[in-house]
């Protein structure tokens, strides 16, 4: 990794949240940023590697805080169908054929459409969770990787010794762009036993947890019948959010829950498509950010939503947040830009590295290009990337430093074979 320059774009360092610097320029040596600010303070260019941004808006890439990536495989495979139907009836049975392979492809089909998508970084939870970190590393994407947990299914317990012993081995590897947790399925599917033992296995080796919680409403009734106490709250009675935690979904929540989750600084990975799609319900968004809370945005799985387009989920975000509340004003185009930002950053405890164009920060950054009809006029450049922009709208990606797309292009990916690889494996998995 040598020197780059981003110059002469609309900056949007989200640092704070809307602030913009016209005529900017973003400088990085060795994957890290060094400077930002007004091309006329900005220091020599020479020797460095220019990316011209003239027109466009460069900001921070976008951080996907929660997904299943390899099931792009089932994108279209099982669709209009409740939670329970969906996974029981289509998605489990499917998954119960998965190999390797399939995973690393899938794997590599969705990081593929992310990357074009804009996003730097994602949260991830599936099996064969060393595949999807393979694929990461080839890709040269940040990821955060885990292995799914379930404790009803056999070999449970030889399963959660691969993930902790996996996951130990990750942590002591300390490659800067790839970050294990340990992931609980959802507490309707982890007995208590199993819940703790992950919670203190994270603790010891230092690590979040990522885990579904209060997705459905019927998630939080058998709670309430089998603990006497919601799921959020259950998790909080065993000390499980004693342990940082991602916390998925987080659709049906109390007053006292979102008080626990707020306190605890649990980060919390909204996924609205994903919500809508199943018909879990609508997450209080504007309480939840009123409150305080650690709020990032994410995609869910591609057989959920059925894309993974942060523009896309952010636009679903706002919009709904606005109609559930019956108030045009909550959940502002800012707050949701920072929510796929440094909000999902936070959430995945990454704030430090990444999220905000910063000195000191990783070179994770994105270039959109708004000469596009449904771009102009460039009234509002944060309204545009929230309800306007989509994927393609997406110029060039930097990750740590690395241009791995340019003028649209993957610089050092073959779609293509990934395509044909990935229809390969989906057609292992449902014949089709």
């Amino acid at each position: 990794m040598g020197r780059l320059r981003i110059e002469h774009g609309l900056v949007l360092p989200m640092d704070p949240p809307g602030a913009t610097i016209a005529d900017g320029v973003v400088v990085v040596e060795g994957g890290e940023i060094t400077y930002v600010g007004a091309a006329s303070a900005a220091p020599s260019g020479e020797r460095a590697e220019v990316l011209d941004a003239t027109g466009c808006l460069v900001l921070p890439g976008l951080v996907n805080a929660h997904t299943h990536v390899s099931m792009t495989l089932l994108r279209g495979y099982a669709d209009d169908l409740a939670l329970e139907e969906w996974l029981g009836g289509k998605i489990w049975p499917a998954e119960m054929r998965l190999r390797r392979e399939d995973v690393y492809w899938g794997a590599m089909l969705g990081i593929v459409e992310m990357i074009r998508g804009g996003v730097t970084t994602f949260n991830d939870m599936y099996h064969y969770f060393d595949a999807v970190a393979d694929a990461a590393l080839d890709a040269g994407i940040r990821a955060c990787v885990s292995g799914v947990l379930i404790g009803l299914i056999p070999g449970a317990d030889e399963i959660f010794q691969q993930a902790v012993e996996f996951t130990a081995a990750l942590k002591e590897r300390a490659h800067p762009r790839l970050v294990p947790m340990l992931a609980p399925h959802a507490p309707y599917s982890c007995p208590d036993e199993l819940l703790v033992r992950t919670a203190e296995a994270a603790a010891e080796l230092g690590v979040r947890l990522h885990i579904h919680v209060a997705e459905t409403e019927r998630e939080v009734t058998d709670s309430l019948a089998e603990h006497g106490a919601t799921p959020v709250g259950h998790l909080a009675q065993l000390g499980f959010f004693d342990v940082p935690t991602v916390a998925c979904h987080c659709v049906h929540l109390t007053d006292e829950d979102i008080a626990i989750l707020a306190e605890r600084q649990v980060g919390i990975a909204h996924c609205p498509t994903s919500n809508m799609k199943l018909a879990s319900g609508f997450a209080r968004v504007a309480d939840l950010l009123r409150a305080g809370a650690c709020l990032g945005l994410g995609t869910d799985g591609a057989a959920s939503n059925n894309n993974l387009d942060m523009f896309e989920e952010m636009m679903v975000g706002a919009v709904i947040a606005k109609g559930h509340a019956g108030n045009p004003e909550v959940v502002s185009a800012v707050e949701m830009l920072a929510m796929a930002t440094r909000g999902s950053a936070a959430a995945l405890g990454l704030d430090h590295q990444i999220g905000t164009l910063a000195p000191g920060k990783k070179a994770d950054i994105v270039v959109i290009d708004p000469w596009r009809p449904h771009l102009q006029p460039l009234h509002n450049p944060i309204s545009h990337l929230v309800y306007a922009a989509r994927a393609d709208d997406v110029r060039d990606v930097v990750i740590e430093g690395s241009v791995v797309l340019r003028d649209r292009q993957l610089t050092s990916l073959d779609e293509g074979e990934i395509i044909a690889k990935a229809r390969e494996a989906a057609e292992h998995l449902v014949g089709a």
